[in-house]
């Protein structure tokens, strides 16, 4: 059962089970999103109602869990921290609760955030996940504050839970209110001429470590699997990049001749300098390595925003 499915990691991560490992697969969303994945069941859940997962845990009977739903973004966390501490550690209090009163012991994946370990200093790069964790966002403390609950939980009620911190993520399909696939629409609206030739952009200097979503779902695959309970697991490439370098290739990607300029509004009140992950332990479990390059990854994001203001013009 992949919990909050509508995201941007719930369809990939559907793919990944059914094709690679052959699984059948249960999703959710909320009543108002559209979810649409081929040989899945579809329902309606709200994490904030937790007798609406216990009647769901005990109808499907999952096997694997993937806890995915979450509030996600940094920057709608600074704006709303109540809605994300609702989400991130109630909803997920919830969903390990439910567990709990099943019969039986399903292996919990549960998503956190390479953002967890907040203000990295130079001689912890590349970051282990034994590193002390600092964070400097709302989202990260949520996420810090699921993660430490789940080890808990593991030791207390004797459950399979497996956690993961996430790093930055990107592909098709991808809101733009992450960086990534902002620049790209940027680009895709100015080569369509909606748009004047310039980009409007935040801090350029910050480093961190992008993974393809189709790569990630691979490794959330093989760490609910094989991963060990009440353990923690890097999941990233292993490098990092520039926020520059990334806008850099973006744009080398274009024909079109772009300006960049600085928007306040898209700098976050605290960033942290360098964000990369040590993926050892991730490959020592698993066997796990990422398959697709940065620059096919942001090739497809920009072929896709092309496609879409093409699909919206001819409409």
């Amino acid at each position: 059962m992949i919990i909050g499915a509508a995201g941007f990691v719930g369809s990939y991560l559907a793919a990944e089970l059914m094709k690679r490992h052959g699984m059948e697969v249960h999703a959710t969303k909320l009543g108002g999103e559209g979810l649409a994945i081929s040989n899945a069941q579809i329902y309606d859940l709200d994490i904030l109602n937790k007798d609406e997962i216990v009647t769901l845990l005990y109808k499907v009977r999952p096997d694997y869990i993937f806890h995915l739903a979450a509030q996600s973004s940094v920057s709608v966390a600074w704006k709303n921290p109540q809605l994300t501490v609702d989400i991130n550690v109630k909803g997920s209090l919830n969903v390990l609760d439910a567990v709990r009163e099943l019969f039986y012991k399903p292996r919990v994946l549960l998503i956190g955030s390479g953002e967890e370990y907040g203000h990295i200093r130079e001689d912890e790069t590349p970051i282990k996940e034994d590193n002390h964790i600092r964070p400097g966002n709302i989202y990260a403390a949520t996420k810090a504050c699921q993660n430490m609950i789940a080890a808990i939980y593991t030791q207390a009620y004797d459950m399979h839970l497996i956690s993961v911190r996430a790093f930055n993520h990107i592909g098709p399909q991808q809101s733009p209110i992450f960086v990534v696939s902002d620049f790209c629409k940027q680009v895709a609206e100015i080569e369509a001429g909606k748009k004047a030739p310039v980009m409007y952009v935040g801090n350029l200097s910050a480093k961190r470590d992008f993974t393809d979503v189709r790569d990630v779902a691979r490794a959330y695959a093989l760490l609910a699997q094989k991963g060990k309970p009440g353990e923690t697991y890097n999941v990233g490439s292993g490098r990092s990049y520039e926020i520059r370098e990334i806008l850099d290739l973006i744009i080398s990607m274009s024909t079109a001749e772009i300006r960049v300029e600085t928007d306040p509004n898209k700098i976050r009140p605290v960033d942290v300098p360098v964000i990369e992950a040590d993926i050892t332990k991730l490959r020592e479990a698993t066997g796990w390595e990422p398959e697709i390059t940065l620059r096919e990854t942001i090739w497809e994001i920009m072929e896709d925003w092309r496609e879409k203001l093409s699909a919206k013009q001819e409409g």
